[in-house]
Formats: structure tokens, C-alpha cells, sequence
């Protein structure tokens, strides 16, 4: 039941006799109905809920979850793909290797051509002729040599190297004992096996040789005393490995025409 009370000004108002039970978790507010010029305004009626700390927790999850996330993402972008192929060189580097690839491979022939590529063609093709090398007044080397010799073309590199050292200075003459125009010669200097290295003074008389695959000083020494002059070699006679020049009989050839 309600009360009656009256007022100042004769009004009456209604005071509820009791007021309900907060209902859950709903709260009420309730702001002043007389505002200080004392217009009337309505009530307004406020609900506020409690927070929820499962909510909040999930929502800071779901936050660190999408940070995660964009964490885990830049990591994957960083990494280069496990599979499939790895990139390529751009052009500019593949430039500057294929550069270097020809270089390497030019210095590589030209290095093999003068140590390793010469042959016996080779040196007999830059040999001056026997008749020459006798009438220019200089000391002469003279190879007696074959194509099928083996010490004779392992050799072959060392002569190179001595005789661009001394040409100038020293005549050097490439006789095939496989050309019967020969014959006198392998006579005259005693030519039993090959490599067989005869060494002139300036008016062609011998002063001694070497034969067969001995080491390079020999040879090297035996040169310079005749672009020297001095009046022997240190060498005169000296004989390593050779093959037999009897072996000359099967491939024997006729070339009249031929120094070599």
C-alpha cells in the first residue's frame, strides 16, 4: 500500500511503502528529475552490466593471437621457400662470371700451349734448315728426333722453353731420322738412340752430346756455354733413357725436300 503526503502547496505525492530487490547484475541509476532552473526532464534508466573476465581474456588472446600471427608471417617472408629451385643470378653477375670463364679458360690454352702443348711438329717447323745453321757462323744444336719417340716429345716443352730463351743467339736444327736424307748424318754423329742432341761450335765441329730424357739442366747448361763461346760444354757426354733409333727401319719415309 501507499502513503499519502501532502505538500506546501497542497499536492500530493506517492511514496512507495517499499522498494524491490536489485534484480541480477542490472544496476540503476537515477539522475535528479529537477534540474537547478527546475525544468522537468525525463528519467532516464541506466543498465550496466558486470564485465566478464573470460570475455577480456579471450579478447587479449585473440590480440596476442593476431600479433602471433603477423610475427609468424613476416618469418615466413624472410625465409626463402624450402622448395623448388633457388633463385637465379641476375644478368650483370652472370656477366662478370662468363668474363672470368673466358679468361680463366684463354690463360689456361695459352699457358698449355707454351708449356704442355708443344709438340714435335711444332718445334720442327720453327727449326732452321741444317744448311743454314752450318754457314751463319753461329753454334748449332742439332735434334735427331722421330715422331713416334716418346722421350722425344716429353721433351719436347723443355727444348721449347730453352730454345726461345737463346735463338738469337744459337741456331737450332730438327733432323727426322725416319727421312733417308738423313742417313750420313746419323753416321757422322754416331746416332744410336733418340733424343739425340749434338752441340756445334760456330765453324759446325762438335763439341759433345747428350742423349736421351736426362733433367733440363743438362741440356740448358750445355746451350748456354755455346751462346757463351766458352771452348767446351759441361756436358759432353751424357746419355739417359731413349728409344732405339734402329727403329727408324719401319718408318723410314723419303722427303729430299724435307729439313725435318
Amino acid at each position: 500500500m501507499a502513503r499519502v503526503a501532502s505538500n506546501s502547496i497542497g499536492l500530493h505525492k506517492f511514496r512507495p511503502s517499499h522498494i524491490p530487490p536489485a534484480i541480477g547484475s542490472l544496476n540503476f541509476i537515477n539522475p535528479s528529475i529537477h534540474s537547478p532552473n527546475r525544468k522537468l526532464r525525463y528519467q532516464k534508466l541506466y543498465c550496466q552490466t558486470e564485465s566478464n573476465p573470460i570475455d577480456s581474456n579471450s579478447e587479449k588472446n585473440l590480440i596476442m593471437e593476431s600479433g602471433s600471427d603477423k610475427d609468424n608471417k613476416k618469418i615466413e617472408d624472410t625465409n626463402p621457400p624450402s622448395g623448388g629451385f633457388p633463385e637465379l643470378p641476375n644478368k650483370s653477375l652472370n656477366r662478370r662470371i662468363a668474363v672470368v670463364s673466358v679468361l680463366g679458360a684463354v690463360g689456361l690454352f695459352l699457358s698449355g700451349r707454351l708449356d704442355f702443348g708443344v709438340s714435335l711438329k711444332d718445334l720442327s717447323a720453327a727449326a732452321l734448315p741444317y744448311e743454314e745453321a752450318l754457314s751463319n757462323g753461329k753454334p748449332t744444336v742439332v735434334e735427331f728426333y722421330a715422331d713416334w719417340c716418346e722421350v722425344c716429345r716429353e721433351l719436347a716443352p723443355d727444348v721449347y722453353k730453352v730454345e726461345q730463351q737463346y735463338k738469337d743467339r744459337v741456331n737450332f736444327v730438327m733432323l727426322n731420322v725416319d727421312n733417308t736424307k738423313w742417313e750420313q748424318e746419323l753416321d757422322e754423329f754416331g746416332v744410336e738412340g733418340i733424343p739425340h742432341f749434338a752441340f756445334l761450335d760456330g765453324n759446325g765441329n762438335e763439341e759433345g752430346n747428350v742423349v736421351g730424357k736426362l733433367p733440363k739442366k743438362y741440356f740448358l747448361e750445355n746451350v748456354d756455354a755455346l751462346a757463351s763461346g766458352k771452348p767446351s760444354i759441361p756436358h759432353a757426354r751424357v746419355v739417359g733413357q731413349y728409344s732405339n733409333a734402329e727403329a727408324r727401319k719401319v718408318h723410314q719415309v723419303t722427303d729430299p725436300r724435307s729439313h725435318g
